[in-house]
């Protein structure tokens, strides 16, 4: 019989998996899950599983060390914290089935903070909320229409697409986008005029959809800041070291841009950042991906990955080992 060993602890597991993905789940093996006490897989586990699903708090696999395993499914967005490179040189199949879920949430995120910074819904509500005045808190009288400004989408990753998606759905033709790994004939396709870094930046909204590697780490600094234009939007719902920290606050507090942030550098964000009480700034505790529908999706999808690979056909989501290296 088939092995599955599912490596995701019982917190994760109530949230991803409903009754009914469980259950399709156990009806294609023996299934297995990671000990509430574990804080390692089981010594044996290459060898004993022929299925691994991985997730949040996965216990690092380092390698490969046996002859049996044949996939894994990971569940979350990052598999870097659960699987060690090592692992996508070997010859077990890994696929991202979290990904696309999740990515279509966190795009929507991005989505709503941007209406709301254009929208001045945020200025409004807390106008409304700390002086009761109905007139006054009508300021400023206009906000500004989403497919009336130019966009510049900082990588095309899954989170990117679903934010192209959203935004051409929306009536917006001045999208760019720059991302080095996207060619020429993907991006007709796709609707979208590729761009260096600069002009990308320079435009009213940018969104940062890159993953973190070397090549990407703080790539965003001072310099490309300054060519967002005065009041331009600066949305991170990625991750905070593609960004100069330091440069993007000294932006904020001198309130020449806008942002809206999910993510930092430092996490929680400490209580005594600047960051807090800005009027032109949108913050929240990195929970962009969090929807109960995003999670029942990632589980869904893990156990579709599952059943394909176990009836022999292709898995949606694989991760070509030849692109490890440009994935978060």
């Amino acid at each position: 019989m088939t092995a599955i060993h599912v490596a995701i602890p019982a917190r994760h597991r109530r949230v991803l998996f409903t009754d009914s993905a469980w259950a399709r789940l156990c009806a294609l093996g023996e299934v297995t899950v990671l000990p509430e006490d574990a804080t390692a897989l089981p010594e044996d586990l290459c060898s004993t599983t022929d299925v691994l699903l991985t997730g949040w708090d996965t216990p690092h696999l380092a390698r490969v060390n046996g002859d049996r395993l044949r996939l894994i499914v990971h569940t979350s967005g990052t598999w870097r914290d659960a699987l060690g490179p090592e692992v996508f040189a070997s010859e077990v199949t890994v696929t991202q089935a979290g990904s696309d879920p999740m990515a279509r949430a966190v795009a929507e995120f991005a989505l709503t903070m941007e209406l709301m910074l254009l929208r001045e819904a945020h200025t409004y509500d807390r106008g409304m909320q700390t002086t009761r005045d109905y007139t006054a808190s009508r300021q400023p009288e206009y906000g500004t229409a989403i497919h009336a400004v130019g966009h510049g989408l900082i990588g095309l990753s899954r989170v990117g697409l679903w934010h192209l998606r959203m935004l051409q759905g929306l009536g917006c033709t001045d999208i760019v986008s720059y991302d080095p790994y996207i060619s020429a004939e993907r991006a007709e396709q796709l609707g979208v005029r590729m761009v260096g870094l600069e002009e990308a930046m320079a435009h009213p909204v940018v969104a940062l959809h890159a993953p973190v590697t070397p090549e990407t780490r703080g790539m965003i600094g001072a310099r490309e800041l300054a060519l967002v234009p005065d009041g331009g939007i600066v949305l991170n719902t990625a991750r905070a070291a593609i960004v100069d920290a330091a440069a993007l606050e000294a932006e904020l507090v001198a309130g020449r841009l806008r942002a809206g942030l999910d993510v930092f550098d430092q996490e929680p964000l400490p209580a005594d950042s600047p960051l807090y009480g800005l009027p032109n700034v949108l913050l929240a505790p990195h929970v962009a991906g969090a929807t109960r529908e995003a999670r029942w999706e990632m589980g869904d999808t893990a156990v579709d990955e599952t059943e394909r690979f176990l009836h022999g056909r292709d898995v949606s989501h694989r991760v070509d080992p030849a692109t490890v290296e440009q994935l978060s």
